[in-house]
């Protein structure tokens, strides 16, 4: 093999990284190189380029698990309200069949009583008195007759409204779990694509990369308070913000999860909504919405409790604890735990109370 030849590169997702151009891209490289020698011995990725590229798919992946919480929450949502329109149309059903069942047994009566012609049924009635009486009767049936077509009328039409209005809700339904299925597509495939690339590195590397990946830190049992300097205590002060930030504390050694939101597990917007719900506080289920759920408030501001937002896309949060520190869920592979919010690029903050 000529050695000015350019080896072809191949996607980094879906396998083991095979060749050199492979590699390169793990640092961001746009395209490969030309090797200098002719060894067929593929060249192991240094830790950093495999930090780079993890923590790019990680970022990714959360980005991705942000937009599945979205479209979940649409679609639970498009499921209660087709459920409730399905229980709606089968009360307007029963109440047309009763209508139609009135109108019927109605006409029935009217058509028994009214088969010769009034003035015959006059002449021929032994007591025209009486006869004029269930005349009178047959003349306000006719009202009720009357009443009963618009009733089952106006039946028929709520029945059809809400049956175009369940087709609707159920269109829309199918369509955000269409939805759903492509973002836990792209997650899983970020995902298997990160631990293949950790799967390559030492024992030692991957416990540096553990330290030193974006908003790590040691993990802890699960509800302890790491022994760490400058680390808070939880605030005693009774406050919702207070019980948000205890719940954070209690929550510390529970496994990331995408799409979790406790109590066994949590994704980072599942930790914060979790946390604030316990508060009281009902928080919207993304970081995307989460971030315009209350009050913004600037860096230098920043109390236990506001919530914590990083990179451009808002597509991570945390829960402020003072000294600035917070408590998050960081990605899949780690636990509810602490971190400095340096330790990430700075998106803003809100305070939900």
């Amino acid at each position: 093999m000529a050695s000015h030849r350019k080896p072809r590169q191949r996607p980094l997702s879906g396998g083991p990284v095979r060749t050199t151009a492979a590699t390169l891209a793990l640092a961001g490289a746009a395209t490969a190189t030309a090797l200098e020698g002719t060894s067929q011995a593929d060249p192991r990725p240094t830790p950093a380029q495999v930090k780079s590229e993890v923590d790019r798919l990680y970022e990714e992946a959360e980005a991705a698990t942000e937009q599945y919480n979205g479209a979940k929450e649409q679609a639970d949502e498009a499921e209660r309200a087709l459920t409730g329109l399905r229980e709606e149309t089968a009360r307007k059903t029963d109440q047309l069949n009763t209508a139609r069942s009135a109108l019927g047994t109605l006409a029935a009566s009217q058509y028994r009583s009214g088969s010769l012609g009034t003035a015959v049924q006059l002449a021929l009635a032994s007591d025209p008195q009486e006869y004029l009486s269930q005349a009178a009767f047959i003349a306000r049936a006719g009202d009720r007759n009357a009443a009963g077509i618009t009733t089952v009328r106006r039946r028929l039409d709520e029945v059809g409204k809400l049956r175009e209005q369940a087709s609707g809700r159920l269109a829309d339904l199918r369509s955000r779990q269409a939805e759903l299925a492509g973002h836990k597509t792209v997650i899983e495939e970020k995902l298997t694509a990160a631990k293949n690339l950790l799967a390559r590195l030492t024992a030692e590397e991957r416990a540096a990369y553990e330290a030193g990946s974006p908003g790590g830190s040691a993990t802890a049992p699960a509800g302890s308070i790491p022994s760490q300097g400058g680390t808070p205590p939880p605030p005693s002060d009774g406050s919702r913000a207070a019980r948000a930030v205890a719940f954070a504390y209690s929550a510390i050694g529970k496994p990331y999860v995408w799409g979790a939101t406790g109590p066994g597990s949590f994704d980072c917007s599942g930790l914060t909504q979790a946390a604030w719900r316990s508060a009281g506080v009902s928080l919207p289920r993304t970081t995307y919405t989460q971030i315009n759920a209350g009050r913004r408030v600037s860096r230098d501001q920043l109390a236990p409790g506001d919530l914590v937002f990083f990179y451009s896309g808002v597509t991570h949060v945390g829960l402020y604890i003072g000294n600035g520190q917070m408590i998050h869920a960081p990605r899949p592979g780690s636990t509810v735990r602490l971190a400095p919010i340096d330790s990430m690029p700075w998106a803003g903050a809100s305070r939900p109370a």
